[in-house]
């Protein structure tokens, strides 16, 4: 053991049973290293340990240095959206397909975290969005979002219509099937089937994404992260849902409105020493590699 990280906690319930063998692997691996392990209360009933330590996840947030999700990009995103409140840096072992957030191979996972837990690893910190609606100037909903937040009609194949804000400003109007507020790290995701761009995290920026608008001249538009985005509705016959990383999702009535701003959380999450964020996109979208 090392002055790195000494709780660590193992999370994240994946999609088939078979993934749980990583799950055990990971935990014994990590006690005889000397570790203390703490499991999360949901997996810990199907791996049959040996009388381990068990906790909720906001449990774990207090007390932890370090969580690893054994999983794929949507355990990481709904472990890290509640995490994102602590002092606490995560790292993901991918049992999905895509693998975006989650960098670790199973295959050779215990090597790259050998790695990480003797400190050799970047650090990224990535923002999170913070979404409120309001029924006039009473708060009634309140979410967090790491990918995007979607605002779109309850009922399919109904259009929406809207004004955006941005910083008190009038932005635009639009009448569309929906609206897109996505996050560089979500900038790869929806968005990016929606026809936004790909944002490097890196850079400070939020940007909003039109679904189907009417208008052919309506486009993304990219701003500082540090914007307030507002979005009022007029003509509001019809209920309008909210969905914050296609996980949480909530309904607005009439008269109520939206803002949407930079969170006071982030996302603390840590690569092996050879990650590149280039490389993870040529290898995930299928890019053409160098041929020189």
């Amino acid at each position: 053991m090392n002055e790195y990280f000494n709780y660590i906690g193992i999370v994240g319930y994946p999609r088939y049973q078979n993934s749980f063998i990583t799950h055990k692997i990971l935990y014994n691996w990590l006690i005889s290293k000397g570790y203390k392990v703490i499991m999360e209360k949901k997996i810990s009933k199907e791996l049959n340990l040996n009388k381990p330590r068990i906790a909720t996840l906001k449990e774990i947030g207090k007390y932890c240095d370090l969580v690893i999700v054994v999983g794929g990009d949507g355990n990481m995103l709904n472990t890290a959206r509640i995490l994102s409140s602590y002092d606490i840096k995560i790292i993901g072992i991918n049992r999905g397909k895509l693998g975006f957030l989650t960098d670790l191979n199973p295959d050779n996972a215990l090597k790259q975290l050998s790695n990480v837990l003797n400190g050799d690893y970047i650090l990224e910190n990535r923002f999170l969005l913070d979404i409120k609606s309001y029924n006039k100037k009473l708060l009634s909903n309140r979410s967090k979002a790491i990918n995007e937040v979607v605002i779109h009609p309850c009922k399919i194949s109904n259009m929406i219509e809207f004004e955006v804000y941005i910083d008190k400003s009038f932005a635009f109007s639009q009448r569309s099937d929906g609206i897109i507020i996505s996050t560089p790290t979500g900038s790869t995701g929806y968005a990016l089937s929606a026809g936004g761009p790909i944002i490097s995290t890196l850079v400070n920026a939020i940007v909003i994404i039109p679904m189907f608008p009417q208008s052919l001249s309506a486009r993304p538009l990219v701003i500082n992260n540090s914007s307030n985005i507002h979005i009022k509705f007029f003509n509001l016959n019809k209920k309008i849902c909210v969905s914050c990383d296609s996980q949480i999702s909530f309904s607005i009535n009439f008269n109520e409105h939206i803002v949407i701003n930079r969170s006071n959380s982030c996302l603390n999450l840590i690569h092996p020493k050879n990650y590149n964020y280039f490389d993870k996109l040529t290898s995930k979208l299928k890019w053409f590699k160098n041929f020189f």
